[in-house]
């Protein structure tokens, strides 16, 4: 049998860019007399902006340290030994730079091994040991921490989480294993599943500390010394620590049952992660660690291996380090300075812009609309929320005051624009009027502001074409709920110049969104596939096949609802107006259904009604609807969507919309919601073998989204 020391090296040389954490000890004698102490220290020797990992070396690094301390334990020379991180940063986990460089499922399973190979020694120590989470601590920095006898954590903290599921693995390193049997099956399946799916929520020190995560909670300015009188405390015995008991009857069944319900609704069993770590979850109820640690270890390889991990790397990675450095952006040093905002229009959707801007760039933004009863209530709108935002102690008084001071309406665009650096329109969705809307904003703002758009599917080019200054004009396409969504589809117009788009750009990092270049075509990017999606959906139903039928055949997707939920979200009237917006542009390929016209016309808004709680066909839809007699299988409408929106994607990159397919994926994970686990959609289609038999090639190079041959 290899030695872990073995293992890590065989792993180390796999991956020569390893950003390496260091293992420091120091030692120290404890307050009130309680002895020497060992303080392990992990540190990569960079600021907080560059997270602490743990790669093959790193893990070699603490293997060694704790040969150190374990020697001196043995030899009575320690009463315990501490973990905690640099400034910020406990450790954030397995550095994913290196899995994705695995190739082979024997050096995917020595990673898995030589991670609880030398966590394990933390629990066999001859002294107790100690965890100080005093920063961001995920995945493998939290799993490191289970292993302790005990563990602090900071009031400050952050961000605290087990990630894996989320990218498409399984917390391996202990987490499915030591957590049920730490805090109960219940608790463990909210933080390794549920948060997971959703969104891949954090937790806060408050709530590590109310999980039972952590035995102690201290203030971050001066967590470190709180938590060593405190250890110093339960070395003499002053502070004994109890545990509830772990129920281990049928409450740890229901709540592995209830993490199923939670992933079958999530990723309808499209994706194994979820799966795998409730397998584990259900067989650390007998308590058996070691059986716990070798499941781990053969689901991580397994995963490592498979397509899914590979693609949430992917859409990490995009959304990470793509997102915030957009392709083919002008250079930022163009962008001119943005003091003052106007939106034009007053509604739902300029009002959340409204705020967004002077939230973000703490600025004064001015609405105006048709009649002041409009503009006062925009204004109301903006002015409600930031109370909400106090009431949650997100801001506090003084900063609500000036906020609510920074944001105005007006009738007159002269008086409201006249000094306006940037301007931008949220009206109705129809060529004339935003044209309009231009010629009279374009006659009253100075001669360098910007003109934006938030049309969703209208030619930007088109909407400059009769202004002086058809440069300055630009899309700027939001996706509803702003506050929420973080895509922004920028549009560069036939115009546009360098500058107005650089300002764009400038504007959209300081709004904290994702932006994504996009050439002037229809519908841009997000709404033109699901427009055809969705177009693909609506075509099977009106040919015959029943609507049940057709909504669970793309059930295996995992999107974040199913196509006729998101249709209602949208709008069948607006769904209605893209799909004619689209037939106009390619009447070959997108189509306007008769029972979508049906439906909107008898001011249905939607196909569902929810009267027991889960939706059902509303019966006056049922009675609407007009179908053909050609009923296909949930296979055959899959593979009929799949091929659709392949295709569409396909003419996309062949028109230069985006720069490359990883655009489209970027702009489907933050504007759409698809699934990181499929990394958008171009990996899905290509190892769906979907991308070849449609457009006879891959869409990214095999060992992108995949794994390296």
């Amino acid at each position: 049998m290899s030695t872990t020391a073995e293992l890590l090296k065989g792993a180390a040389e796999l991956f020569p860019d390893e950003v390496v954490t260091q293992a420091h000890v120091r030692h120290f004698d404890l307050p009130l007399g309680a002895g020497r102490f060992a303080l392990i220290t992990l540190d990569n020797g960079l600021d907080h902006t560059k997270p602490t990992t743990f790669g093959p070396q790193s893990l070699a690094n603490l293997n060694a340290a704790v040969d150190q301390v374990e020697k001196e334990a043995a030899d009575g020379e320690i009463v315990g030994v501490g973990i905690t991180g640099k400034p910020f940063i406990f450790a954030v986990g397995a550095d994913l730079k290196g899995v994705e460089l695995l190739k082979r499922h024997e050096d995917a399973l020595a990673i898995g091994k030589g991670g609880h190979d030398v966590f394990k020694r933390l629990a066999h120590l001859a002294v107790p040991t100690f965890a100080y989470y005093n920063g961001a601590a995920m995945g493998g920095g939290v799993e490191v921490g289970l292993h302790c006898t005990y563990r602090t954590v900071s009031a400050a903290i952050p961000a605290f989480s087990l990630p894996e599921v989320f990218l498409g693995l399984v917390p391996g390193w202990g987490g499915c294993t030591l957590l049920p049997n730490l805090i109960g099956a219940d608790k463990a399946v909210s933080v390794i599943i549920e948060n997971s799916l959703n969104q891949n929520k954090q937790l806060k020190g408050k709530q590590v500390h109310e999980l039972g995560i952590a035995d102690a909670i201290f203030e971050g300015a001066d967590f470190l010394e709180q938590s060593l009188i405190w250890t110093a405390s339960v070395l003499k015995g002053e502070i004994v620590v109890e545990r509830p008991v772990i129920d281990r009857g049928e409450a740890w069944d229901q709540a592995v049952a209830k993490g199923r319900f939670i992933a079958d609704s999530k990723v309808h069993g499209a994706a194994p992660a979820a799966y795998r770590a409730l397998d584990i979850i259900a067989a650390a109820k007998n308590g058996d660690l070691q059986q716990g640690y070798d499941a781990e270890d053969t689901a991580l390889a397994d995963l490592i291996m498979g397509g899914e991990l590979r693609s949430g790397i992917y859409a990490f990675n995009l959304v990470q380090k793509r997102g915030k450095r957009p392709a083919g952006a002008p250079d930022k040093n163009l962008a001119r300075p943005v003091t003052k905002v106007g939106v034009v229009g007053a509604g739902l959707m300029a009002s959340q812009l409204a705020l967004l801007f002077l939230r973000r760039l703490e600025v004064p933004v001015v609405l105006t609309d048709i009649d002041q009863e409009r503009i006062d209530k925009g204004v109301g709108y903006v002015h409600a929320e930031i109370d909400k935002l106090l009431g949650k102690g997100r801001i506090n008084q003084d900063k609500a005051n000036r906020l609510k001071a920074l944001v105005t309406g007006v009738l007159d665009k002269a008086e409201g624009f006249a000094d306006a650096d940037f301007v931008i329109e949220a009206v109705f969705e129809e060529m004339g009027v935003k044209q309009q809307v231009f010629a009279e904003v374009e006659a009253v703002a100075p001669a360098h502001a910007i003109l934006a758009t938030n049309t969703s599917s209208l030619s930007v080019s088109e909407m400059a074409s009769k202004l002086k200054h058809p440069e300055r004009v630009v899309g700027f396409h939001f996706f509803n709920p702003v506050a929420v969504l973080p895509l922004l589809e920028i549009v560069r117009g036939e115009k546009t110049d360098d500058a107005s788009l650089a300002t764009a750009f400038g504007v959209a990092k300081k709004l904290k969104k994702t932006a994504v270049l996009v050439k002037d075509a229809p519908a841009f990017v997000v709404n033109r596939i699901l427009t055809r999606f969705m177009g693909e959906i609506q075509n099977v139903i009106d040919e015959g096949t029943p609507v049940e039928v057709a909504e669970k055949a793309v059930e295996p997707l995992g999107l974040p609802m199913s196509p006729l939920v998101l249709l209602e979200l949208v709008g069948p009237a607006i769904g209605l107006h893209v799909s004619e917006t689209l037939n106009r542009a390619f009447p070959d390929r997108f189509t306007v259904s008769p029972n979508l016209k049906a439906v909107v016309e008898a001011g249905k808004r939607g196909f569902y009604v929810y009267d027991s709680g889960k939706p059902e066909l509303d019966p006056e839809v049922a009675a609407l609807l007009k179908q053909g007699d050609t009923v296909l299988t949930e296979e055959q409408v899959r593979a009929r969507v799949l091929d659709a929106v392949a295709q569409e994607i396909g003419l996309m990159l062949d028109e230069g919309v985006v720069a490359e397919a990883q655009d489209i994926d970027l702009c489907l994970i933050t504007g759409a919601g698809w699934p990181f686990h499929l990394g958008g959609i171009t990996p899905y289609l290509d190892r769906e073998g979907v991308s070849e038999r449609v457009n006879g090639k891959r869409f990214l190079e095999a060992g992108v989204a995949s794994v390296p041959a």
